[in-house]
């Protein structure tokens, strides 16, 4: 491996060709599939353990999209050898359980800040430190919403560790969850928070400690409060919602302006 090709993404400042905006899904399954939304010519560029990287072209200008795996270690490695290769920007897409009842499959949610139940955030800054999206990238991505009149919601999501557990499901092998997470469930409907999911909180952590910009949007595809089985057809519309709200908030953006 060349000496300027960092470790894990397998990727070096060439390769990216000048791009500073970077899209995260946590699947390498669907990273060609947004890339290639984005710009039907975009390029494979390299494959290593959980990280998978496309680069797309759009209105001229070049936006990388590499998956993270699912998690926040991961998604810390990712962010810290992508800012080392001059990406300041970042946009984590996913799919996500929704904790509001009220919330119909597959409404996009776009992340205002998390709720830290994660542990890798907590190696780049205290727990009283705040994990907050970046304003301008998450007004892009309410505004792509709206202009595409999608159902979407905007606020607090829960971003955990473990998918069992600490999202309080009790379909495992055990069938227990610790008492630390008995009822968290009901608890975060009742503080009004949106949703689970497994990232947020390091990205965002992260990207503040570093002075970079991070956002995330998510679409629902199952109702904590009603099911854990999520629907293929469900599934496949949020893939494709979340692809329409990215491209058209980079585009509102100036596309891959940082």
């Amino acid at each position: 491996m060349s000496a300027d090709v960092k470790y894990h993404v397998h990727l070096n400042r060439e390769m990216l060709a000048g791009a500073e905006v970077a899209i995260l899904p946590g699947d390498p399954g669907r990273v060609g599939k947004t890339a290639r939304y984005l710009d039907p010519e975009a390029h494979f560029l390299a494959s290593n353990r959980e990280f998978t990287s496309w680069l797309a072209t759009l209105d001229g200008r070049q936006v990388l999209v590499c998956s993270t795996g699912i998690g926040g270690p991961s998604v810390s490695i990712c962010v810290e050898e992508l800012a080392a290769l001059g990406i300041t920007s970042f946009y984590r897409i996913g799919t996500t359980g929704a904790i509001q009842p009220d919330i119909e499959l597959p409404c996009v949610i776009i992340t205002t800040g998390a709720v830290r139940l994660d542990g890798a955030s907590t190696h780049y800054a205290p727990l009283e430190y705040p994990a907050v999206a970046d304003l301008e990238l998450t007004n892009s991505l309410v505004a792509a919403a709206r202009e595409l009149g999608l159902p979407h919601r905007v606020g607090i999501t829960a971003a955990c560790d473990t998918f069992y557990p600490g999202q309080e499901r009790y379909d495992t092998f055990t069938g227990y969850v610790p008492r630390r997470f008995q009822g968290s469930l009901e608890e975060w409907k009742h503080l009004k928070v949106l949703n689970y999911e497994m990232e947020s909180a390091t990205l965002f952590v992260i990207a503040s400690v570093f002075g970079l910009k991070a956002a995330m949007v998510a679409s629902a595809i199952v109702s904590r409060t009603r099911s854990e089985t999520p629907d293929d057809a469900v599934l496949a519309q949020a893939e494709e919602n979340l692809a329409r709200v990215m491209k058209r908030a980079l585009q509102l953006r100036g596309t891959a302006r940082s």
